[in-house]
């Protein structure tokens, strides 16, 4: 669904793409149906960046600058949510990386248990719940995040 801007003109639609592994932040100009700019924003692999692409098919158009900053607050908004995990030490993030590759994002009851007992091996006690917060959205004691 569009999330729009204030006046109406313009719109952000937001979608996953499962071949990308990355988040798409659409800015379209409502009233043409086109796509002005897009977003990316990579959420599994650290080594990608986010970057922003602008239509190079569509003809000129003049955005004005509370919307491109209205978009640009969006997509950081994106970033900071779905790539903050990436910020943490190396360590971490090596395994939040392969937990999610594995298990991509959702874990069954039965391997929860298992999968915790290895993590406690080779993750500190403090450090868990990121862990599994990051990589399968749950608490450690593998409850749903609130």
């Amino acid at each position: 669904m569009p999330f729009s801007h204030p006046d109406g003109e313009f719109s952000i639609t937001t979608l996953y793409s499962v071949p990308d592994d990355a988040w798409y932040l659409e800015l379209d100009l409502v009233g043409g149906q086109r796509n002005l700019v897009t977003a990316i924003v990579p959420d599994e692999d650290p080594a990608r960046e986010p970057t922003v692409c602008f239509n190079p098919d569509g003809p000129h158009l003049d955005i004005p600058y509370e919307v491109v900053r209205w978009f640009m607050d969006r997509v950081e908004a994106e970033i900071r949510t779905s790539r903050a995990w990436m910020r943490l030490r190396p360590e971490l993030v090596d395994v939040i990386h392969r937990l999610r590759q594995d298990y991509l994002g959702a874990i069954d009851d039965d391997e929860f248990e298992r999968v915790m007992t290895e993590l406690r091996r080779e993750v500190p006690e403090a450090d868990l719940p990121v862990v599994v917060a990051e990589a399968f959205g749950r608490e450690p004691d593998g409850s749903a995040l609130d």
